[in-house]
């Protein structure tokens, strides 16, 4: 098969970095969000269950199809809505399900007509690329920042980094995350966690569809999963050389708008066990679609599903990989993912500055993002865009080009 043959340490390991980022970074607020609607442990580990099978398929097979990195996730802020919106609206998880389920359905729409897609469209490449570093050098300065709690650890993760980037520069990242491991294990030692072996179970719960909920839990999903994770996540695949205008190779780029319906239907289908809403991934995708994944970024698929078949068997082993993975120090995560992405944020940094007419606005566009303000309860990926496209149009107010991709 040809993946095997393109498969290689470095692309795996990107997708076990993806993996161990996007999921202890964010799985307790998955666990807060289901809570909130008085989950039995049962229904909590569907939720993992559905979510895990829902990420994993989703990235595993069209990356196969494509043979292009397609990265899927949970939608973060969308859990951290809905643990403040349960917690205060008392809902039902009946009624969480078919808030589940409308949201869904509106991410479909928003696919299958392409609306979203055209909208993107229209965003210039340098905002997209500022937007892009926004978001992960929040991740670089975490990365750092938590020399301030394991100093000797990040200091020892850095000079492996930069040691195997000068010896051996496609394994820097999978060298430094073994030394981090093995130094963790000879002097800190890993979290104690609880580690319940065995097959997860899906529970089933029948949706209930009512007004209230519609209005506060599934519209406030969709838009905060449409402007602080779709676009984001489109922003990283463009960023990235994988935009239907601008593939790797010169060929066919990522379709947008199928794999954002996708998603939708993934979700409406895996809502009744938990799924709340799947949506591209930004933080996990620049991990798996930058340079330290794979040279040749026509084998960087290979990261993708491997990070896909991870949450696959997240999915069906719920409960013992939610151990596991969460008995990593928040240090180690912190600093593995601010160093795998050190290339994309320059890389799209590099992209954001270079064209000079948009040069300022992009600045604009990055800082917003980098401040992670919230208003209105969505968050500075979608304000950083809107900042910089107002910079945009007074800069170019009476002439003929606003909007429009033109570098």
């Amino acid at each position: 098969m040809q993946f095997f043959k393109d498969l290689s340490p470095p692309a795996f390991t990107a997708g076990f970095v993806a993996v161990l980022v996007g999921f202890t970074s964010s799985v307790a607020i998955v666990f807060q969000a289901a809570q909130a609607f008085h989950a039995t442990p049962e229904m909590i580990a569907s939720w993992m269950w559905a979510l895990g099978i829902g990420m994993g398929l989703c990235t595993v097979l069209p990356s196969l199809w494509l043979k292009k990195p397609v990265m899927v996730a949970w939608s973060t802020p969308g859990a951290a809505v809905l643990a403040t919106a349960g917690a205060t609206g008392g809902f039902s998880m009946a009624e969480a399900v078919g808030a589940f389920m409308a949201c869904a359905g509106l991410i479909t729409v928003a696919g299958a007509t392409g609306w979203f897609e055209r909208v993107m469209n229209r965003i210039p490449v340098a905002l997209a690329a500022a937007l892009l570093a926004g978001v992960l050098a929040r991740f670089g300065l975490s990365g750092f920042g938590a020399a301030q709690t394991a100093l000797p650890l990040v200091l020892v993760m850095l000079l492996a980094y930069l040691v195997g980037k000068r010896q051996w520069p496609r394994y820097a990242v999978p060298l430094t995350l073994v030394i981090a491991i093995v130094f963790v294990a000879a002097t800190t030692g890993f979290t104690r966690a609880d580690i319940a072996l065995g097959i997860t179970t899906p529970v089933l719960v029948r949706p209930e569809f009512t007004f209230s909920a519609l209005v506060s839990l599934a519209l406030p999903l969709f838009i905060v999963t449409m402007a602080s994770q779709n676009l984001p996540g489109v922003a990283a695949i463009q960023a990235c050389g994988y935009g239907d205008r601008r593939a790797q190779g010169g060929d066919a780029g990522i379709p947008i708008s199928p794999i954002i319906t996708l998603t939708g239907v993934a979700t409406l289908l895996l809502a009744p066990f938990g799924a709340f809403a799947l949506n591209l991934s930004a933080i996990t995708a620049a991990i798996c679609m930058g340079p330290e994944a794979h040279a040749d970024p026509k084998k960087r698929y290979t990261a993708a599903v491997s990070c896909g078949a991870l949450y696959v068997v997240i999915g069906i082993f719920g409960a013992a990989i939610t151990g596991v993975l969460t008995a990593f120090p928040t240090e180690l995560v912190a600093a593995i993912a601010g160093l795998a992405l050190l290339g994309t944020i320059g890389g799209a940094l590099t992209s954001a500055l270079q064209h000079e007419p948009h040069r300022e606005a992009a600045v604009i566009t990055f800082l917003v993002t980098l401040s992670g303000v919230v208003v209105a309860g969505v968050g500075s990926a979608f304000w950083g865009v809107v900042a910089g496209a107002l910079a945009l149009l007074v800069q170019n107010l009476g002439r003929s080009t606003l909007l429009r991709k033109t570098d």
